[in-house]
């Protein structure tokens, strides 16, 4: 029988007793649970890409980039041709924030861990909403972002080429409301890497606003690491869940496989 117990006090689920990932029953257990929870752990299903796939689209449709379900994390080149990009995602980020519709959830499956640090940390952004103050939440509620790629590569590479700035500027930047609400009403904050800056605000304050959402809601209370073992699959919802992996060595054999459920609701 499929079990769940709870990661932290305000985040995640370690869901155990799943037989058949077929099983409706066992489907919307991991929905709901991800729905309220943020972040889906389940261990020992020692899935390969058929499978993880599978297992995805019971969730929802998969996105395919390039034609590809299945997309490789690691910081080796030959291993992947994104690893210059990889080095992007040490900083807390949302993914899709650029985009209308943002993915509505991530799974990632560990074929490969680090022997030293590699794990991936999560921050819940509904709690981080749900716990600010009351003058706060009605402050922010009336803001909008704009995100974009260059914001998040420039953590990365703060003196790039011009070369380098034009090809980040051909990616599409998206302004959004800071305060993202879901259909149920529950509510999270559209921040991270790719919050460039609140519109019709003096760029240092837009800043120090979106570097002060960022520290209070990665704040430990939010927060949950996760230290990963082989085969562990990990599921969390997109659209308020920060996340970022934590350093390891380059030419660690770590290696994820990542698939992406679409997402339904667009930024607002």
């Amino acid at each position: 029988m499929i079990q769940t117990s709870a990661l932290t006090p305000a985040m995640g689920v370690l869901v155990t007793g799943v037989d058949d990932l077929r099983d409706p029953g066992v489907i919307g257990h991991c929905l709901e649970a991800l729905k309220w929870r943020g972040v889906l752990l389940i261990r020992g299903l020692h899935l390969d890409d058929e499978a993880q796939v599978a297992f995805s689209k019971q969730l929802g449709p998969v996105l395919a980039p390039a034609g590809k379900e299945v997309f490789v994390v690691s910081l080796d080149p030959a291993k992947s041709r994104s690893a210059e990009y990889l080095k992007g995602t040490f900083n807390w980020h949302i993914d899709d924030t650029t985009n209308d519709v943002p993915a509505k959830a991530t799974m990632l499956t560990a074929r490969h861990v680090a022997m030293v640090g590699g794990g991936t940390e999560f921050a819940s952004t509904y709690a981080a909403y749900e716990n600010l103050p009351e003058q706060d939440r009605k402050r922010y509620d009336g803001l909008r972002v704009v995100h974009t790629f260059e914001a998040s590569q420039r953590l990365v590479n703060p003196e790039p080429t011009d070369e380098q700035v034009a090809s980040w500027r051909q990616l599409p930047s998206h302004e959004t409301s800071l305060v993202w609400q879901r259909r149920d009403g529950r509510r999270s904050l559209v921040i991270g890497a790719t919050a460039d800056h609140i519109v019709g605000m003096r760029p240092e304050e837009s800043r120090e606003l979106l570097d002060e959402l960022l520290a209070w809601s990665t704040q430990e209370r939010f927060s949950y690491v996760h230290e990963w073992e082989k085969d562990d699959v990990v599921i969390w919802d997109n659209t308020g869940m920060l996340h970022r992996a934590l350093p390891y060595d380059p030419s660690s054999e770590r290696l994820m496989h990542r698939t992406t459920i679409a997402g339904d609701e667009a930024w607002m």
